[in-house]
């Protein structure tokens, strides 16, 4: 298991202005709607979610860099968990003629409005039972989903993923490191049900048995 750092380029080109999501109305109810991730939160208002998810290039250098790190080629098999729309995975098959590509979300709306690339290779589905069998994965991911769920399901999905990864795992999660971050991350989030300190994700992943890579976000 090791902290590697790839996902940076994307959350960084985001500006977030914490204080106004606070302000800006009645947190609690932007958060339930966020958590339905229907509409409103793919597509809706700002304070609902990403206020339009469309397709922009920013995840390349991500694939990019996951690609040669994990050795993909021709006949690797990747598995993008809480795909979204499968912008990453639109990237991985341009990168990679002959790439196999498999995405699960629980957002029936993002899977209706996948990338037309990818669409025939995502599908409903949740982290929590995934309908692979054991070792059939070249390479893993799951990027800011996990935190979404509930401790009990997170152990639970931290084992699947463990059970049908046969090489790379790599997953990333919110975190903090001070009260500062902490404080930015709760004004911020919408749909969030864990997010701990470095050591604390280190002590549930050692609990559940995770041996992947990961990556913490962190809202400075």
């Amino acid at each position: 298991m090791a902290h590697l750092d790839f996902i940076q380029p994307v959350h960084q080109s985001t500006r977030r202005d914490y204080l106004s999501r606070v302000l800006a109305g009645n947190k609690a109810e932007f958060a339930a709607i966020a958590k339905k991730f229907d509409r409103e939160y793919w597509d809706g208002n700002r304070n609902t979610g990403y206020g339009g998810y469309t397709y922009d290039g920013r995840w390349k250098t991500v694939a990019e860099r996951l690609a040669k790190h994990y050795g993909l080629k021709s006949g690797s098999r990747v598995l993008d968990i809480g795909c979204g729309k499968g912008f990453l995975l639109k990237e991985f098959v341009d990168l990679i003629p002959g790439i196999e590509v498999l995405g699960v979300d629980i957002s029936e709306y993002a899977i209706q409005q996948a990338h037309p690339d990818v669409k025939k290779y995502v599908s409903v589905g949740r982290a929590e039972k995934l309908p692979f069998p054991d070792a059939s994965i070249d390479l893993v991911l799951s990027i800011n989903t996990l935190h979404n769920l509930r401790l009990p399901e997170l152990e639970t999905a931290l084992r699947e993923i463990e059970r049908v990864g046969r090489a790379g795992k790599y997953i990333v999660m919110d975190g903090y490191r001070n009260e500062q971050e902490k404080v930015n991350l709760m004004y911020w989030q919408l749909t969030c049900e864990c997010f701990f300190t470095p050591e604390e994700w280190e002590w549930l992943f050692q609990k559940c048995v995770y041996t992947g890579d990961y990556s913490l976000i962190y809202f400075s």
